[in-house]
């Protein structure tokens, strides 16, 4: 059998391979052949200043030297601590698929698989890269449906992916037991990497191109200067940096630390076994296919003559290196290893032997047990952080290997041409806050870790670390009366249910047991009134002798006058939608700028760079945490809420998109006419510690009125049926205002020369490509979530964007980007959901008239469209 007896040769394997150079290892996990020894000038050599400072140098920092070096870069300089790969880069299995589960980062491993085809040839560098393809494996019915479903969010990509029966994965992997399988996910081009090879190849590239790459040069001190540049402190000497960027892998906390900042990071064990030669894997004629067990929570390839395979425990069993987290990584560490531990990966070998059963008769020749790096939520954190000037990062890779190539290209774009070539709002490191307590870190990283062949569902919760110290005043009230969902910390009610409904989290491909009490709470605010909690909104205070230049320089919408507001759109040089927020005007130069919740630091970081690059005098404050906020809905709001105050809420003199301060009983507000709903409603914004009061005064008052509850799940129904764009799924940093159908919040004629401005009206002197419509199709159990591919013709043509249930028509409704060509009312497409085509139309917009606009068309003679 894979023998448990090789335990016997834990501390001799483990020891040996903490030298480099061992003899007889897999070419994954230790000694390297033709490893490269840098020229005595990258030992010698010295600056006193860099452009680009990056501070370690595992594959991920090295990719970024050489992807700057390479794109012309003057001054790009690399500091490692001890040698290129230590760290985890030198033990990684070095895995690289073509696959994720998400949008965007399929782009990275597109763009790091490419990079790694030809590096090679480009530097003379061997880098072991083999491309058998893999094959993710469905033992489930539900897993033929995250197939199904990840094929739909494929086809509009680059890379190759197909659903394969039973013979075809047989045929691929002889050596595999069938019984159990029901299809395979194939993607051709994936494979294996060694990753010090490829890390030596890519530093050969970077020296090539000019980069220097300093090691050892440990870091001692990170000292920020007025003008936004650095002096960097080393053993050797200091260096004055432009930018600095922390790449330091399990360093990376240590390196946030020396400026005040705690990065949710923390450092978990993960094991592989490799096997001696294998009699039967020998004698095949190819290489075979990289396999993924989801259900067996393991992946496994061939490793030379043998197997090599690497479990992901549940999150009881695995393990968190947490005293690197409360003493720091001990300062020798670097290309160490833990002390293996089978017993707690046997029932994941013992399943792996089931799988394949030529493991019960194989050797283990070698167990690594290294650290790897987790965020809280299994992604990197990759782009500059709000706050600190000039500071960027690329840490938290649990993955490094599949995603260094494709992140220094990321990294090197932006910082080269001022804004990121594609949407990466995942990877913002910005994503986590003050809220981001160490206990929250490891809870999730452990979750994380322990889910990470899970099913992947639409409208995923994951639970572990929650609630945070980040919830509204209404969490304790309303917690047993929804199912909430999680929002950049906060707890937000996603969905209600009444006495006698199923109120368990069931996640699900389909329509599943919230699909009715959302149609309740639609119904709710279309006919009386529904509440809202909107608390998780980012909310900023704007003032100052510039603060209106510095918005008109900022948004493509005018400045909307006192006591009013608009949504206005922040838009990169190129022209793009980097971000969408509501700009109230409260006093002469003093704003209330609100955005979604997932976007607070990530616009605040925008906000600010701008304002400090242009000299502007205003006072920027984040008062997030500080405000609550209700919402208020639907065609009996205003009779609730008058009610409760003495200032006139009728339509003539509290005009739609008006803002005022007033008082809801006793209690300070700023209301603001305005719902994402389309209804008639306000938003109230008070202090946080006045949210229960406010609530209860404001169900009390609608007792008459027939109030009641409502989630996000609803709202995002009603914006759908109104035609309201989101940001993060309409528009982002892939599309501009035009093609989203944004035309009417962009005033180029405007004589502010806002950012983007120039690039947009040459986008629209050249015409648009597509352009974003509204389908309505008829499916029978499942809806659009977005991210679908569109088919016409027998080809895919575009994607959409979002969707759901329309509870007026009783049809699906989504938004897509088709060709500009096939986007005319009455153009016919497919829409493609868990493998199947279903015909769609492409509809005039809005499906149902916003309430002002049916107001305006009644004082007109008009009818309400519905």
């Amino acid at each position: 059998m894979l023998r448990p007896g090789a335990q016997r040769l834990r501390g001799i394997l483990l020891r040996s391979c903490r030298r480099r150079g061992s003899p007889g290892r897999p070419r994954s996990t230790c000694g390297r052949e033709g490893e490269e020894k840098p020229p005595l000038s990258a030992e010698t050599q010295w600056k006193d200043r860099g452009e680009t400072v990056i501070i370690g140098g595992g594959c991920v920092g090295v990719s970024l030297a050489y992807h700057l070096a390479k794109a012309g870069m003057k001054d790009v300089v690399l500091l490692e601590k001890s040698e290129l790969t230590a760290g985890s880069t030198w033990h990684a299995a070095g895995l690289t698929t073509y696959f994720h589960p998400g949008i965007n980062l399929k782009k990275i491993h597109y763009d790091s698989i490419k990079l790694y085809k030809k590096l090679e040839e480009e530097t003379g560098q061997v880098v072991g890269f083999h491309q058998p393809g893999s094959i993710r494996l469905a033992t489930t019915p539900v897993r033929v449906d995250e197939f199904k479903y990840q094929m739909t969010r494929t086809g509009w990509h680059a890379t190759e992916q197909y659903i394969i029966e039973p013979e075809k994965i047989q045929e691929m992997f002889p050596l595999l037991n069938m019984n159990k399988v029901l299809a395979g996910l194939y993607n051709p081009g994936d494979g294996h990497i060694d990753p010090y090879s490829l890390t030596m190849a890519l530093a050969a590239g970077a020296r090539k191109y000019g980069a220097l790459l300093k090691y050892p040069a440990p870091v001692t001190s990170l000292k920020p200067r007025s003008d936004g540049t650095w002096d960097v402190e080393t053993p050797q000497g200091s260096m004055r940096a432009k930018r600095i960027v922390n790449a330091a892998g399990f360093w990376a906390r240590e390196v946030g630390k020396m400026i005040g900042l705690e990065h949710p990071l923390i450092p978990v064990q993960h094991q592989y076994v490799v096997t001696s030669t294998i009699p039967e894997v020998k004698a095949l004629k190819r290489e075979l296919p990289v396999i993924r067990d989801l259900e067996g929570s393991y992946y496994l390839r061939q490793e030379r003559d043998g197997l090599l395979f690497g479990p992901y425990e549940s999150q009881e069993k695995m393990k968190v290196q947490d005293s690197w987290v409360t003493n720091g990584v001990p300062p020798g560490f670097g290309k160490e290893l833990f002390e293996s531990d089978l017993d707690r990966i046997m029932e994941y070998i013992e399943v792996a032997m089931e799988m394949v059963p030529v493991l019960k008769k194989a050797d283990i020749i070698n167990v690594v047990n290294g650290p790897i790096t987790y965020s809280p939520d299994i992604l990197p954190m990759v782009g500059p952080h709000q706050g600190v000037r000039n500071y960027w990062v690329a840490i938290g890779f649990g993955y490094g290997i599949i995603h260094a190539g494709g992140v220094g290209k990321y990294l090197s774009d932006w910082i080269l041409h001022g804004e990121p070539p594609f949407d990466l709002i995942e990877l913002d490191p910005n994503r986590y806050g003050k809220w981001t307590t160490t206990q929250y870190t490891e809870a999730k990283a452990r979750e994380s870790y322990g889910f990470n062949n899970i099913v992947g569902y639409p409208k995923e919760e994951r639970f572990a670390g929650r609630p945070t110290q980040r919830v509204s005043g209404l969490y304790r009230s309303l917690e047993s009366k929804c199912s909430m969902g999680f929002h950049a910390g906060w707890e937000q009610p996603h969905w209600f249910y009444k006495p006698g409904q199923d109120t368990q989290y069931r996640p699900s491909f389909r329509r599943t047991n919230w699909f009715e009490p959302v149609g309740s709470e639609y119904k709710q605010v279309m006919q009386r009134v529904g509440v809202i909690d909107l608390t998780p909104f980012g909310k900023f205070n704007i003032k100052g002798r510039d603060s209106i230049r510095l918005l008109d320089h900022l948004f493509a919408n005018i400045i909307p006058k006192v006591g009013f507001t608009n949504i206005s759109h922040m838009l990169t040089p190129k022209g793009r939608v980097y971000a969408e927020l509501t700009v109230s005007h409260q006093s002469p130069g003093e704003f209330l700028l609100i955005t979604g919740s997932g976007s607070e630091l990530h616009d605040l970081r925008w906000i600010e760079e701008e304002a400090v690059k242009g000299g502007y005098d205003v006072e920027i404050k984040n008062i997030t945490d500080e405000l609550g906020v209700l919402g208020v809905a639907g065609p009996r709001a205003r009779k609730v809420l008058q009610k409760l105050t003495s200032e006139d809420l009728s339509e003539d003199v509290f005009k739609f998109l008006q803002t005022k301060s007033l008082k809801i009983s006793n209690i300070p507000v700023t209301a603001i006419r305005i719902s994402y709903t389309g209804e008639l409603g306000w938003e109230l914004y008070h202090r946080r510690e006045d949210s229960v009061a406010l609530y209860d005064m404001i169900m009390n008052a609608g007792q008459e009125e027939g109030i009641d509850n409502f989630g996000t799940y609803a709202m995002n129904a009603l914006r759908l049926e109104k035609a309201f764009r989101a940001w993060g799924s309409e528009m982002n940093c892939d599309t501009n205002p035009l093609e989203a159908g944004l035309e009417y919040f962009v005033k180029l004629n405007k004589p502010a020369d806002f950012i983007g401005k120039q690039a947009l009206k040459q986008i629209k002197a050249k015409g648009l490509k597509r352009r974003l419509v509204c389908l309505t199709l008829a499916t029978d159990d499942v809806d659009p979530e977005g991210n679908e591919s569109i088919w016409y013709n027998g080809k895919v043509v575009g994607n959409t964007t979002s969707g759901s249930y329309s509870y007026s028509i009783q049809k699906s409704l989504a938004f897509a980007y088709v060709p500009i060509e096939l986007s005319e009312v009455g153009q016919q497409v497919e829409v493609e959901l868990l493998g199947k085509n279903y015909p769609a139309v492409i509809i005039q917009e809005p499906l149902v008239l916003t309430e002002p606009t049916r107001n305006r068309l009644h004082k007109k003679g008009g009818k309400d469209k519905t």
